[in-house]
């Protein structure tokens, strides 16, 4: 899995040295070209081998040959880009000739284009004008004759496949991508743009990456991660702990997501708190760790790392979206949109803010603007499933269920094994009559773990309502058992559970169950008239059983006990064409 150098096996000290020599002289290169976050990442990898000594002397080197003529319209361009003005430093590096400036020049004019174009978001959806992309249309064509031309250096390859992402050419900013980290290897940015194109995890094995470089191993840790394939990514994790860099902050961030993925939210809570006592100033991945506040609706906790965030930086995107979450868990949702979008204007690529925008807008019953929010997070990330649920919601709340079903499909298919998306695709099949399709659905939300228990309730009233009556009887003791032994319980459920179960007993004559449960909803005011009655009706058949026994049962169609599923994948009718929506 890690390089090898024919067929040494390295131990943990040879690893150290291996990434310290890739890493230190990496670094420099980085930051002259502006690509700071990078820069950042290498950085704090190479801080955590901070002991380690190696000799790398020569690599050290700020300017090669070729550029040293350039030198003093470098530095003069650099500072323009590092004050954000990008269109003075992409005039002065206009006819410049060394790579570095080139880059430079060309990148300066797409974060121009970027930044103008979060200036024009209309303030009220924060919806992006689509004008714009002439420009970039532009900027890639230039690229690309200059590739065919001079071909370009990998920090070049980067852009131009970042430029084909946003013009929607996928497999020609694949190869462009794949060609950046052939010939810059520790360009994280370029991993991480090429992980956000890969639609099947199987495509990586084909992709003309360094196969055989470490950082490959960081690239499949994060695809996996995307690819919600969580124990997957935990394992590269490990590994590359093992090999030396246990005290990365960024692996420890990572694994939290992966818990906070899982829904071990106790553990990832656990994870975030540890990352931060030990490195209280940084704001990465913090975003993530407010969701889990706001999961387990800690108010308080929240609060503080709002405040303390604030104190940091109250510019940085994290801290716009704890305020937010906080906002959120106040009700104050109109607040929240703000912080979102102000978010969005200091990082257009945060795309997280453009799904929370949409929850938000649903709380506020702007249905509109909550389809535009989630539709911008889709067409940044399309493996973005919780704004593909959001749709869903939205759309089931608009009584439009066949668009509603399409949203939730593509959840589900994001989310394999997350039950929630296959409860709402039951709901919307009851909806549209096809109830072994979701029966088929609960079923499968059963088999994979109930992550709300609420499948095996829905399960349950389903079947009674097709008078499945002895399977419905079966469900609902088993749902009454399991709310004997956790918190919290859905009051109204139960106690028609336990109607449900003392009227069913009665009419099979199993007098003693029927009275248990009959005690049971006396327990209720919703139930506890009909109750008293019920027991009253079972006292008379206890006194005389063999009355009871005579008597016929009340007619049922029940299908004594056939179960209308089976144990095989989800198989569901694809809406109509003319229901399909447009893809966003």
């Amino acid at each position: 899995m890690f390089y090898e150098e024919g067929k040494k096996q390295f131990d943990e000290e040879d690893w150290k040295k291996i990434f310290k020599k890739d890493l230190e002289p990496t670094i420099i290169q980085f930051s002259k070209r502006g690509l700071i976050h990078t820069a950042k990442w290498l950085a704090e990898l190479n801080y955590t081998l901070k002991d380690v000594k190696v000799d790398i002397e020569e690599s050290t080197k700020e300017f090669s040959e070729d550029e040293k003529e350039e030198r003093d319209i470098y530095y003069m361009c650099k500072c323009y880009f590092d004050l954000k003005e990008y269109d003075r430093c992409a005039y002065f590096a206009e006819k410049c000739k060394s790579k570095c400036v080139r880059f430079l020049h060309y990148y300066a004019r797409y974060l121009s284009f970027d930044k103008k174009r979060v200036e024009e978001m209309t303030e009220q959806t924060c919806i992006l004008d689509s004008s714009h992309t002439a420009v970039l249309s532009q900027l890639q064509r230039e690229l690309a004759k200059e590739r065919s031309e001079n071909d370009l250096d990998g920090y070049c390859c980067y852009l131009y496949g970042v430029l084909c992402k946003r013009l929607h050419l996928q497999q020609e900013a694949i190869d462009a991508l794949c060609e950046s980290v052939r010939k810059e290897p520790l360009h994280w940015g370029a991993w991480k743009e090429l992980a956000s194109l890969i639609d099947d995890i199987r495509q990586a094995k084909t992709l003309d990456i360094p196969h055989s470089h470490w950082m490959k191993n960081f690239f499949l840790g994060h695809l996996y991660l995307e690819h919600q394939m969580d124990p997957a990514a935990i394992q590269v994790y490990w590994s590359l702990r093992e090999k030396g860099l246990q005290n990365s902050r960024y692996i420890q961030a990572q694994l939290a997501i992966c818990y906070h993925n899982q829904r071990i939210v106790d553990r990832a809570i656990s994870e975030f708190a540890a990352l931060q006592a030990a490195d209280p100033y940084r704001l990465d991945n913090l975003d993530i760790y407010s969701n889990l506040l706001y999961i387990k609706e800690e108010k308080v906790l929240l609060s503080h790392l709002a405040h303390r965030a604030c104190e940091i930086d109250k510019y940085r995107v994290e801290t716009c979206c704890i305020i937010g979450n906080l906002y959120s868990l106040r009700a104050e949702h109109q607040k929240a949109v703000v912080y979102f979008q102000r978010a969005l204007k200091i990082n257009p690529q945060y795309l997280s803010a453009w799904t929370l925008m949409g929850h938000e807008y649903m709380e506020m019953k702007n249905s509109s603007a909550a389809i535009q929010s989630y539709r911008q997070a889709i067409e940044a990330n399309r493996r973005d499933y919780r704004a593909w649920y959001g749709l869903g919601q939205t759309y089931e709340i608009l009584r439009m269920p066949s668009y509603s079903l399409y949203y939730y499909q593509q959840a589900q298919l994001l989310r394999p094994n997350d039950s929630r998306m296959l409860i709402a695709m039951g709901e919307i099949f009851e909806k549209l009559g096809q109830n072994e399709n979701a029966i088929r659905s609960y079923k499968l939300a059963r088999n994979i773990g109930d992550i709300e228990s609420s499948a095996l309730i829905k399960l349950a009233k389903l079947m009674h309502k097709l008078s499945n009556l002895d399977v419905a009887a079966v469900l609902y003791k088993e749902y009454v058992s399991n709310c004997e032994t956790r918190e919290p319980v859905d009051k109204g459920e139960l106690c028609r559970a336990y109607k449900f179960l003392a009227i069913h007993c009665s009419r099979v004559h199993e007098l003693s169950e029927a009275y248990h449960y009959a005690q049971k909803c006396l327990g209720y005011e919703e139930t506890k008239e009909e109750a008293k009655s019920l027991l009253r009706d079972i006292a008379m058949l206890q006194k005389n059983p063999q009355e009871a026994r005579d008597t016929p049962m009340e007619e049922e169609t029940s299908t004594s006990g056939r179960i209308l599923f089976s144990d095989s994948d989800l198989l569901w009718d694809e809406p109509d064409n003319a229901n399909v929506p447009s893809t966003p």
